[in-house]
């Protein structure tokens, strides 16, 4: 059962990884295809380079009884407008052409790190449904640390209380509330501690230890029961 469960997943994260490269692929196609077609459009509607210099000589042809000094001048210079517009023309070309390769680098790779991110979302989903594997709980009350697995974290005085009062009712399959965590940690009676103060507890310990993946995978709340550690027993050890 087991096994098959193994190549059930096996098989589901090649065609996952399979679609994901579909995906990429044909995004990229696409974005190539209309940045292309975009570019065409865009250079097919500039008007043409030697369009002027057309019109210029036409001029001259048309007015070659124009022999004055000022009139030949003025033609002259007609014409330099002419060269100075196609140059000007090219020049837009390229930049046209430079701003479109880079849009489309641009969008491929945002296109990558996009589809990068809602794998990575997925898995991390996929993760903290399934839970994390403990295999060993060291609490050190001397250094204030716990080790979770091959990880030591640091934490805090306080937090390391509110985990060792929940590590010792996981050892006795009991469930706390957060009344009953206030009132073990302070020595008051359950009935005189508010169940805010203990939920406070619990909070402090998430944000020092990781609030997102111990809040899911390691500090459970069951709905009108209490909390309790995810854990094994006997993976459980405090010195």
């Amino acid at each position: 059962m087991a096994r098959k469960q193994m190549q059930d997943s096996s098989t589901s994260a090649i065609e996952t990884h399979r679609s994901v490269n579909r995906i990429v692929v044909f995004g990229m196609v696409a974005i190539v295809a209309i940045l292309a077609g975009a570019a065409f459009f865009l250079f097919a509607s500039l008007p043409d380079a030697n369009a002027f210099n057309s019109r210029v000589e036409q001029l001259f042809i048309e007015n070659n009884d124009l022999t004055s000094n000022a009139e030949v001048k003025l033609l002259e210079i007609l014409a330099n407008s002419g060269t100075a517009f196609s140059d000007t023309l090219r020049s837009y070309r390229l930049v046209i052409l430079v701003l479109m390769v880079f849009a489309t680098a641009l969008l491929m790779a945002t296109l990558v790190f996009l589809v990068t991110a809602v794998m990575l979302n997925r898995r991390m989903s996929v993760i903290i449904k399934q839970g994390i594997q403990v295999s060993s709980l060291v609490i050190n009350r001397g250094q204030n640390t716990v080790s979770v697995n091959d990880l030591e974290l640091k934490l805090t005085p306080a937090a390391l209380e509110t985990l060792s009062v929940l590590a010792e009712a996981r050892m006795d399959d009991d469930l706390l509330s957060g009344s009953e965590i206030e009132a073990v940690i302070s020595g008051r009676s359950a009935s005189d501690c508010d169940e805010a103060a203990g939920a406070t507890r619990i909070k402090r310990l998430r944000d020092t230890m990781g609030n997102q993946l111990i809040s899911e995978v390691l500090v459970k709340n069951i709905s009108r029961q209490g909390y309790t550690l995810d854990v094994e027993k006997a993976v459980i050890r405090m010195i």
